[in-house]
C-alpha cells in the first residue's frame, strides 16, 4: 500500500519567494535591506519567517539597489528586482556588477537560483574584489508554486581562497623598498577588507615606515600612530621616491599617481588582489598579486631575512615632521576661533574630543567629508564608511543604518557617529524614519552651511531674493538658510538640537552619547562661507625640498 505521508510530502508545494529566502538563508544572509512593492513583498515576508532580518528603507538610493539590497558580508552586496520585464536590467546592470543573471524560465529556478546562478552570485561577490552582484526575478516566478523536492539547495559557498604573490616578485619588491630614499606606505580599503591591519601595522613599525591611510583605509593602522603622516599629506605624495600601495587605487582620491602631484619617476609598488587593477593609470615597478594580507606578511619575511630599518633621523622623516607639525599648527588655531558662526575646524575638533574609540564613523559631504576625514580620527580597521571612489551623496544614511544593525546585534553599546552636510543629508533625510523606527543607535551631525560647498546667511538670502525670482538671482548653490534638519528628527520621535556654539555643541553631543536609548539629529550651523584650510601645494623638485 502506498506511503500516505510520502504522497503528501512529494506533492508538498512552496512559492519562488519561499525559494528565495531559503537560498538566502543557505548562504548564511542576516539582513535585506530595501523597499517592499508587487512582487517584493512576498519575498521579505518569506525571508523574515525564516529569521532573515528585513530592514524596510525609504529610499532606493539609500536601500544600495531595486528595490532590495543583501549584503551576506561587509562590503560585498547582492541584490535583486522582482518587477520589471524580463529582458530590462540584467544587461544594463551587467556594467556595472560583478555578475549579473536572471533565470531563463519557471523550470530553472531551482537551479538558476540555488545550483548555480545565487550560488555563484554570493561566491563572486566575495571572491577576489569584493562588488555587487545583481539577480533578476521575473515578477511571476515570485508566487510560482513548486514542488519541494524539486529543490535542491547548496551549501553555503567557502570562504575566500588566500592567494600569494609570487615568491620572484616579493624579492623584487622587498630590493626596492630597502633601497628609497624617501619611501611612503598608502594603506587602502582593499587592506581594511582583508584584515591586513597585523602584518601592515608590523612593517610600520618594525621598519620605521612613514605611511598614508586613504579615506576607508583608515584605522588598519590608528590615525594617531607617529608614523602616520596623513597632516602631511600632499608633501608626501609629491616627495615620495617610493610607493607601497595596499590594496588602493590610483584613481582621483590618489590624483591618479601622476605629476605633478609625484615625482616622474617615482616607483610604485602595487599589491592588490585584482589583477586588472594591476598597473592603471602609471605603470609599477613591482606588483604584487594576492591577498594582501597574505602578501603583506611575504614581505614581512623577505624584509626579515636582511637586518634593516629606514632611518629615523633621515631628511625625509624630518620634512615629514616639519610639515605635519605646520599642518596641525594651521587647523588647531582655525579650531581655536571663538568668531561665530563656527568654522568647520572647529567643530570637528569638538567633535573628536568626545567621539568613542571604537564608534563606527560614517561621512558624505563636500567639504564636511574632506574636512572631517583629516580631524575626526579612527583607531580601529572597518570603521569608516564615505561617499568613496564615486562621491556618491546620498548613501551616508544607508551606511550608517548597515552598520548600526550590525553594531547593535553584535556590539551592544557601541555607536555610529553620522557626519552629513546639509546638501548630502537632503539626499536621503527620509532614512531619519527609518533610524527611529528600528530605534538605531545613530548620531547624526548635520554640518549646516546652508549650501552646497558655500551659501548665503539670511540676512543676504533675504536683500538678494526681495525684488527678484530667487530662480533668477539666488546662486545655484544656496540652500534656505537656517534650516531646522534637526525637527525632521524629533517628528519621528528622536531627539533633536540647533546648535551654534562650541558651548551648545559639546553638551548637545555629550548629551546624545549619553543617552542610548533614543537616535539623535544635531543640526549645527557654520559660517555660510567657511572653507577648508589654505592648501600648501609646491611646484618643487627633490633638490629644493
Amino acid at each position: 500500500m502506498p506511503d500516505s505521508n510520502f504522497a503528501e510530502r512529494s506533492e508538498e508545494q512552496m512559492s519562488g519567494a519561499q525559494v528565495i529566502a531559503q537560498a538566502l538563508k543557505t548562504q548564511d544572509v542576516e539582513y535585506i535591506f530595501g523597499i517592499v512593492g508587487i512582487p517584493v513583498t512576498e519575498i521579505a515576508i518569506a525571508a523574515q519567517q525564516l529569521g532573515i532580518k528585513y530592514i524596510g528603507m525609504r529610499n532606493e538610493q539609500a536601500a544600495r539597489s531595486l528595490p532590495c539590497c543583501f549584503w551576506p558580508r561587509s562590503h560585498p552586496c547582492l541584490g535583486w528586482y522582482g518587477k520589471c520585464k524580463r529582458e530590462l536590467l540584467v544587461e544594463a546592470c551587467r556594467l556595472y556588477t560583478k555578475f549579473s543573471a536572471r533565470p531563463s524560465s519557471i523550470e530553472a529556478i531551482p537551479f538558476v537560483i540555488e545550483k548555480v546562478r545565487y550560488l555563484r552570485a554570493v561566491r563572486t561577490s566575495i571572491y577576489g574584489r569584493p562588488g555587487a552582484c545583481y539577480v533578476d526575478i521575473p515578477a511571476d516566478f515570485v508566487n510560482l508554486q513548486v514542488n519541494v523536492n524539486s529543490i535542491k539547495y547548496m551549501e553555503c559557498c567557502m570562504s575566500p581562497p588566500v592567494s600569494m604573490a609570487e615568491t620572484s616578485a616579493v624579492r623584487m619588491a622587498a630590493s626596492v623598498i630597502r633601497n628609497a630614499k624617501q619611501p611612503l606606505l598608502i594603506i587602502g580599503k582593499g587592506a581594511a577588507y582583508a584584515h591586513a591591519e597585523e602584518n601592515i601595522k608590523k612593517l610600520v613599525e618594525q621598519y620605521k615606515l612613514p605611511f598614508l591611510p586613504t579615506p576607508m583605509g583608515k584605522g588598519v593602522v590608528p590615525d594617531n600612530h607617529p608614523n602616520c603622516v596623513g597632516a602631511a599629506r600632499s608633501r608626501a605624495l609629491q616627495f615620495a621616491d617610493v610607493i607601497v600601495l595596499f590594496g588602493a587605487r590610483l584613481n582621483w582620491i590618489l590624483h591618479f599617481g601622476l605629476p605633478p602631484r609625484y615625482q616622474p619617476d617615482v616607483k610604485f609598488i602595487q599589491v592588490d588582489i585584482c589583477a586588472e587593477e594591476l598597473g592603471n593609470n602609471v605603470k609599477p615597478a613591482v606588483t604584487l598579486l594576492g591577498d594582501i594580507s597574505a602578501v603583506s606578511k611575504q614581505l614581512l619575511e623577505e624584509l626579515d631575512k636582511t637586518a634593516w630599518e629606514y632611518p629615523p633621523e633621515s631628511k625625509w622623516w624630518k620634512t615629514l615632521r616639519e610639515k605635519m607639525k605646520s599642518n596641525e599648527a594651521a587647523s588647531k588655531e582655525l579650531a581655536s576661533k571663538k568668531s561665530l558662526p563656527m568654522n568647520y575646524y572647529t567643530v570637528f575638533y569638538h567633535v573628536q574630543e568626545q567621539l568613542p574609540r571604537d564608534c563606527f564613523v560614517v561621512s558624505e559631504g563636500a567639504n564636511t567629508m574632506d574636512i572631517g576625514r583629516t580631524v575626526l580620527q579612527n583607531y580601529l580597521p572597518r570603521h569608516r564608511l564615505d561617499a568613496g571612489t564615486f562621491r556618491t551623496m546620498g548613501v551616508g544614511l544607508g551606511f550608517a543604518i548597515a552598520a548600526a544593525m550590525v553594531a547593535k546585534d553584535r556590539s551592544p553599546g557601541q555607536r555610529v557617529i553620522c557626519v552629513e552636510g546639509d546638501s548630502a543629508f537632503g539626499f536621503s533625510g527620509m532614512e531619519v524614519e527609518t533610524i527611529c523606527r528600528y530605534n538605531l543607535p545613530i548620531i547624526l551631525l548635520v554640518v549646516n552651511n546652508n549650501g552646497i560647498y558655500q551659501g548665503f546667511d539670511m540676512n543676504t538670502w533675504k536683500e538678494t531674493s526681495k525684488f527678484r525670482d530667487p530662480t533668477a538671482v539666488v546662486p545655484p548653490m544656496c540652500l534656505l538658510p537656517n534650516s531646522h534638519y534637526e525637527q525632521i528628527m524629533t517628528a519621528f520621535g528622536g531627539k533633536g538640537y540647533f546648535v551654534e556654539t562650541p558651548e551648545e555643541l559639546q553638551k548637545s553631543l555629550r548629551q546624545s552619547l549619553a543617552d542610548t536609548t533614543k537616535p539623535s539629529l544635531i543640526n549645527i550651523m557654520i559660517e555660510p562661507q567657511a572653507t577648508r584650510k589654505a592648501q600648501d601645494f609646491h611646484w618643487l623638485t627633490r633638490s629644493n625640498m
